[in-house]
C-alpha cells in the first residue's frame, strides 16, 4: 500500500479535518495544504479548513492568495472541538512553527528533516525538495483529477521553493512540476512574478543593504524594525549576489522578536545547523543546507520603554556575534 493509499484509508469516516499551515506560510506550504483539502474533500470529508498564524506580508504570496482566490482562515479562528482530525503541512510539530502551540496533529506531511513526531499518520520526506512534491506525488497515485486553480498553486509553490533558484531541486520537484503544468493558468503565473513589491519591503531591503558587514565570503545585515517578515528572505536573496559573497543572513525586529532568513551557496556551510548552533539556546532555529530561518523572542525588552532605536542596535550587535562566531570568524568591529 501506497502513503497515499494509507492516508485515503486513514480518512475513512472522517468528517471535518483542520489543515495547520505553519506561521507566515509560503506557496509551498499553502499549495500542499490545498491539496491536501482536495484529497481529503475527494475521500469524503465533509468539512475542511486552513488555518495559518502570524502573517501573509510577501507581495508575491498576498497576490498568490488572491488571484487564486484562496480561502484561509487566521489562527485566531481555529476551535479544537469543531474538526475530527488535525494536520499540519510542510512543519511538523507545534514549537517554533505555529501559533497554536498547544495543538497536536493527527496527520503530519513535510519535507523538511526533523524528528518524526508521534502521530497517527507521518509522511516525512527529507530527500525531496518541496512538500508540494509530495502531494503532487499523492495525485498521481490515486488519479485525482486536479483543477486549474489548484494546478496553478502547486505549479507556482514548485518554483518559489526550489526550481526559481536553483536551490538543491530534486528530481521529484521537476517530475512533479511538469506533471501540473498541464493543469495550470500561465498566464496568471506570470502575473503572480510581476506582483509589486510594497513600500515597506523596499525599505526593508533598502535598511538591509545599507547595514550590511562582510567577514570574508559571509555577509550579515539588520533590516531594522520592519512590519514585513518576508522582506527578509528577499534581502537575503538579492545580497546573495554580491560579489565574492556565499552565505548571508538578514535579521530584522519584527513586533517582540528578531526574525532571521539566512541562505548560502558555500557546500561547508549549512545554514539551518548554523543558526541552530547560535540560536537555540535563546530562541528556535532550523532549515536547510541553502536556507534557513530562527526567531528570538524579546521578552522583557520587548515591552520596556527603551528607545527603538537602542532596542534595535542592541539586538543587532548580539546577532552579528553569535552568528560570526558560530562560522568560527572574526568579529571585527561592529
Amino acid at each position: 500500500m501506497t502513503r497515499a493509499q494509507e492516508l485515503v484509508e486513514y480518512l475513512a469516516g472522517t468528517e471535518s479535518l483542520a489543515i495547520v499551515c505553519h506561521d507566515n506560510p509560503d506557496p509551498d506550504c499553502i499549495a500542499s495544504a490545498l491539496a491536501l483539502s482536495s484529497i481529503a474533500e475527494w475521500c469524503g470529508v465533509e468539512d475542511t479548513e486552513l488555518f495559518y498564524g502570524g502573517m501573509i506580508s510577501h507581495q508575491q504570496n498576498r497576490a498568490f492568495i488572491n488571484l487564486l482566490h484562496l480561502n484561509l482562515e487566521h489562527a485566531e479562528e481555529f476551535v479544537r472541538d469543531d474538526f475530527d482530525k488535525i494536520a499540519f503541512v510542510d512543519h511538523a510539530t507545534p514549537a517554533g512553527h505555529t501559533e497554536l502551540k498547544s495543538v497536536e496533529p493527527d496527520i503530519v506531511i513535510d519535507h523538511h528533516s526533523t524528528e518524526a513526531p508521534e502521530c497517527d499518520f507521518v509522511d516525512l520526506r527529507d530527500e525531496y525538495g518541496a512538500t508540494a512534491s509530495i502531494l503532487v506525488e499523492y495525485f498521481r497515485e490515486l488519479d485525482i483529477k486536479m483543477n486549474v486553480q489548484l494546478g496553478s498553486a502547486l505549479l507556482f509553490a514548485l518554483h518559489r521553493e526550489r526550481i526559481d533558484y536553483i536551490r538543491g531541486p530534486t528530481a521529484h520537484e521537476y517530475e512533479a512540476a511538469l506533471y501540473v503544468y498541464g493543469h495550470a493558468d500561465l498566464e496568471l503565473l506570470e502575473r503572480l512574478y510581476g506582483a509589486a513589491f510594497s513600500p515597506a519591503t523596499v525599505d526593508a531591503i533598502s535598511e538591509a543593504i545599507r547595514n550590511r558587514v562582510q567577514r570574508g565570503a559571509t555577509l550579515a545585515t539588520s533590516a531594522g524594525r520592519t512590519a514585513e517578515r518576508d522582506a527578509l528572505a528577499q534581502a537575503a536573496d538579492y545580497l546573495l549576489n554580491v560579489e565574492g559573497v556565499d552565505t548571508v543572513l538578514v535579521f530584522g525586529v519584527v513586533d517582540s522578536a528578531v526574525e532571521m532568513s539566512a541562505r548560502s551557496i558555500d557546500p561547508r556551510v549549512h545554514a539551518g545547523n548554523v543558526l541552530r548552533q547560535a540560536f537555540d539556546d535563546v530562541g528556535s532555529a532550523g532549515g536547510h543546507a541553502d536556507m534557513a530561518g530562527a526567531q528570538i523572542p524579546l521578552g522583557l525588552f520587548a515591552d520596556s520603554d527603551a528607545d527603538d532605536e537602542e532596542l534595535v542596535d542592541f539586538a543587532s550587535r548580539r546577532v552579528v556575534h553569535r552568528f560570526f562566531d558560530a562560522l568560527h570568524l572574526e568579529r571585527g568591529e561592529e
